[in-house]
């Protein structure tokens, strides 16, 4: 047990919708170093309903919840609004973590990372799968296999097989028909959304396991209301990376990383987040010609991202994934989606 775990981070969640309440909140209940002070959002159904379920003050204001005795909180809001309230919550004194993408464009995000530097406050970026076990070992793997030269990745999101998933792995969720309606007509631009949710997990991940990403040429396809990314990009150490990101497959979810240096092999199978599932990996060794692959059976990404974000305010060590981690990620989004409107033209994020 940590030890302040007996001074648990006192947090408060702005954004009530259903990444909260599916992901961040059950992580939170679970999480020893935080304690949930409150809950906000713009719909009364959804403050209300949801601070009633946890037993915390609900609130309609994100100023009401900032004044309560709170040091932190995360922002679950659609993407449009994390510039906004998270200057407000860094203008009140709070450390912040943000739902990816760290906000709608990678300027809004660099300035989110300047008035948080300027402010000496915290805030980390909502890419869970850097808190996934087994992505964990496979950053240490791809270390040991020396300078990368090839990586495959793949996002892929199942059509048909997504709702009973869901309807069987989420627990009960409020639900406000009104809001629901609404944030639908800002999903309408369903290529730019897909890519720019999808994409921030990809482009963190592939960061995180080999590296900087110094150009990308990019095509998208588009097939009744199905879109695909495939992609190239110049690894910063000399490699290239190849990466897809399908949404939807009609077919299983499926993600993955290949990745191939000049001593070894380092191969990742993620699973869905919801089967709270840690990362598949297997390491070939070139130098005794043997792979390993260890097992770590399940492991909630949400409750182990909110735990390193505790453990970074209360201890001073760096966030994971920091606020330039965000940035970076929407500029290769950006990039991407450049290069694609060039049919494939190579772009510098």
């Amino acid at each position: 047990m940590n030890s302040f775990s007996e001074n648990p981070l006192r947090l408060g969640v702005i954004g009530c919708g259903r990444i909260a309440q599916v992901a961040h909140l059950p992580g939170l209940a679970k999480a020893g170093t935080i304690s949930l002070a409150g809950v906000s959002d713009r719909s009364p159904t959804l403050a209300k309903g949801v601070g009633a379920r946890y037993g915390v003050p609900g609130f309609t204001e994100v100023s009401e919840l900032l004044a309560q005795d709170i040091e932190a909180v995360l922002i679950a809001v659609p993407d449009r609004f994390h510039l906004p309230v998270g200057t407000e919550a860094l203008a009140a004194g709070k450390h912040v973590l943000m739902e990816k993408p760290a906000a709608s464009t990678s300027a809004e995000a660099a300035e989110l990372a300047r008035r948080a530097a300027e402010a000496g406050l915290k805030v980390q970026i909502g890419a869970m799968r850097r808190h996934d076990p087994g992505i964990n070992y496979a950053r240490d793997a791809v270390a040991g296999i020396g300078p990368v030269v090839s990586v495959s990745c793949w996002y892929r999101v199942h059509a048909k097989l997504r709702p009973p998933t869901e309807q069987t792995l989420f627990p009960y969720t409020v639900v406000d028909e009104d809001v629901r309606r609404h944030e639908a007509e800002f999903k309408a631009d369903r290529q730019r959304y897909l890519l720019a949710t999808h994409g921030a997990h990809v482009f963190d991940t592939l960061r995180y396991l080999a590296g900087e990403v110094t150009a990308v040429q990019a095509r998208v396809a588009r097939v009744g209301a199905d879109f695909s990314w495939h992609g190239s990009g110049t690894l910063a150490g000399g490699g290239l990376a190849s990466f897809e990101i399908s949404a939807n497959v009609h077919s299983d979810y499926s993600e993955g990383f290949e990745i191939y240096g000049e001593r070894g092999h380092v191969s990742v199978r993620s699973w869905f987040p919801f089967f709270r599932r840690a990362s598949s990996v297997r390491v070939f060794s070139e130098d005794d010609t043997t792979w390993r692959s260890p097992e770590f059976g399940a492991a909630d990404t949400y409750q182990r991202q909110a735990e390193a974000f505790a453990a970074a305010v209360r201890t001073g060590v760096a966030t994971d994934p920091s606020a330039d981690d965000g940035v970076q990620a929407l500029r290769l989004i950006e990039a991407v989606a450049a290069s694609a409107a060039q049919s494939g033209a190579e772009v510098t994020p």
